[in-house]
């Protein structure tokens, strides 16, 4: 019998019919930026050719519309969608990416191996390609609490596993600049592997420290100055526009005619409802179109330099011999994905997934919250001075400010103080029932009554809450607590509302669209008690993230981010 290889060259010069021919397409080139007409031949799961096809087992029509390659997210965490890989992969194909990398640090340090052994097995029978970078920092510093540790041997055996591409993103760039023994192992380690970078704010002799370590991708740049520096030394840049994280349009005048090729799309946290109702790397691309980028061009951003960049082959493009993971899009302004084919095979149409997410056989990491007893008294927060070091929130980004706010007290204790909203954070460890508890000070929440948690903290995912008194706090942490991870709300000491993920504290198996409805219920009672935030949970999420400056609370302490060491 012939080989799939000559039926594939068979096809590809006209001699065989196709599987599948999508005709009367307007096709995206990523390769020399033009858009050719014709159809395009499909067999085995691979493009046969582009041109004027016409025998076929089945032809599609698409009536003039853009038929692209399928879109890649070069770097996100799909934890933080807090939807299980299949209810992920539901909700991201129909929205045209077809591949993924991420790296899994975010369930890893919650639970280890197991999460990375969970997630590859669940994905294995998705529509969706998986690439894993080996998660490199669980945990991500000293300065937390975490529940997993991955070190140098580990990662190694982590690297030999089939799709895992890289190392994952190096948070710990202080460690890298100070050449620490640990950080450096894994590095080493790595050995001439893709290393993922994280270099929030570093410049100058220290920035090209980083880079000198091997590591040539940054994601965290939230100003033009601050991408182009890293662009000049070296690195590829991953343009941001997650839920929290919005940086296209500061970033996006750095990609030109010279530059575009080390530039790609990525979104690094997106929020279920986020997915469902705005888009994936779809929703950045429109968005680039709408500020100005040239379509074909914010195509390829989100295509072949992402592909480029990690060594995918045969993704990224419509060409022969590439995967037929591909997507027709109505236009060029809305950019709308009608129609998505994995490997061939028709996956989604008009915003329905046409597959459901196969059941996992094993065990999955759940009963993740180990709280040590405490009572609210374990809540306060000794008065030390008439000034005090507040987190302040900046909307729109995942920065903070390191504030010094004169503080409400009452019998040397700090009491919330609503009127120039400074509230109360807490951290509760839950992973070892230590009984560490980091509690501080925040801004830019704005609540008025209760209080907001969640076991969703970045990047050891403690328990965080928010709040304007120590009794709704404590109610509100016990509520995760019972639920063994998720969202809560609570005011006077009532829950009003919560949200189960009991998947390592951070995702939910519930189809996308209950997830969607529970999360924009508890952002509607947010709403109500004060905040003004459009991402309360989110947002919260990030306050305990040391390795973006520049003040974080965990549940060892305040952490000034700039000193790299807990100061209070």
């Amino acid at each position: 019998m012939p080989s799939e290889m000559k039926n594939l060259i068979a096809v590809a010069r006209g001699e065989l019919p196709a599987d599948l021919i999508l005709a009367n397409a307007r096709i995206i080139n990523v390769f020399n930026g033009e858009i050719e007409e014709g159809s395009v031949a499909i067999y085995g799961g691979r493009i046969a050719g582009i041109g004027d096809y016409k025998q076929a087992k089945k032809t599609i029509d698409v009536g003039g519309s853009y038929v692209a390659p399928g879109l890649i997210n070069g770097h996100t965490h799909i934890e933080s969608s807090m939807l299980d890989i299949g209810q992920y992969a539901r909700a991201v194909t129909v929205r045209g990416t077809l591949a993924v990398v991420t790296d899994l640090h975010e369930l890893t340090n919650v639970c280890g191996i197991q999460a990375i052994d969970y997630i590859l097995g669940s994905a294995k029978n998705l529509p969706l390609d998986l690439f894993l970078m080996a998660p490199s920092c669980v945990p991500a510093t000293h300065l937390e609490t975490s529940g997993a540790c991955l070190d140098a041997a580990e990662l190694k055996k982590v690297l030999k596993r089939e799709g895992v591409i890289g190392l994952g993103e190096m948070m710990n760039f202080p460690g890298v600049i100070g050449a620490m023994e640990g950080v450096i192992s894994k590095i080493e380690m790595a050995n001439g592997s893709l290393i993922d970078g994280h270099a929030p704010g570093v410049g100058g002799r220290d920035l090209q420290a980083y880079i000198a370590a091997g590591i040539y991708s940054d994601h965290e740049s939230v100003s033009y100055e601050e991408a182009k520096e890293k662009l000049a030394r070296g690195m590829h840049i991953m343009i941001r526009e997650g839920s929290s994280e919005k940086n296209l349009e500061a970033l996006l005048p750095l990609v030109t005619d010279k530059t575009y090729k080390r530039c790609l799309f990525v979104v690094d946290d997106r929020s279920c409802a986020d997915l469902l109702h705005d888009g994936d790397i779809d929703a950045v691309v429109r968005k680039a179109i709408r500020l100005g980028l040239e379509p074909v061009r914010a195509v390829q951003l989100a295509t072949i330099n992402a592909a480029g960049y990690f060594g995918l082959k045969r993704l990224g493009a419509v060409a022969p011999g590439y995967k037929a993971s591909l997507i027709v899009i109505d236009n060029l302004r809305d950019f709308n994905v009608e129609i998505a084919f994995y490997n061939g095979r028709l996956v989604a149409e008009k915003g329905k997934a046409l597959f459901q997410p196969p059941e996992y056989k094993g065990e999955k990491p759940t009963h993740t919250v180990n709280i040590k007893p405490f009572d609210v008294g374990d809540l306060r927060l000794a008065a030390k001075s008439e000034k005090m070091l507040v987190i302040g929130v900046v909307p729109g980004q995942i920065v903070t400010q390191k504030l010094m706010e004169k503080v409400k007290a009452s019998g040397g204790v700090v009491l919330p103080d609503v009127e120039r909203d400074i509230l109360k954070l807490v951290v509760v460890e839950r992973h070892n029932a230590s009984g560490n508890i980091g509690v501080g000070l925040i801004k830019g929440f704005g609540l008025k009554r209760g209080a907001l948690a969640s076991s969703v903290a970045h990047d050891s995912h403690n328990v965080i809450a928010v709040g304007t008194d120590d009794g709704d706090i404590y109610a509100a942490v016990k509520e995760i607590e019972r639920m063994q991870g998720g969202l809560a709300v609570v005011a006077d000491g009532k829950v009003l509302g919560s949200l189960p993920l009991p998947i390592g504290g951070l995702m939910s198996p519930q189809p996308l669209e209950e997830v969607v409805a529970g999360l924009e219920k508890l952002k509607k009672l947010a709403a109500g008690l004060g905040t003004a935030l459009p991402a309360p949970f989110a947002t919260l999420s990030f306050m305990a993230l040391p390795v973006i400056p520049e003040l974080r609370l965990t549940d060892l302490g305040l952490v000034d981010v700039g000193e790299f060491r807990i100061i209070g």
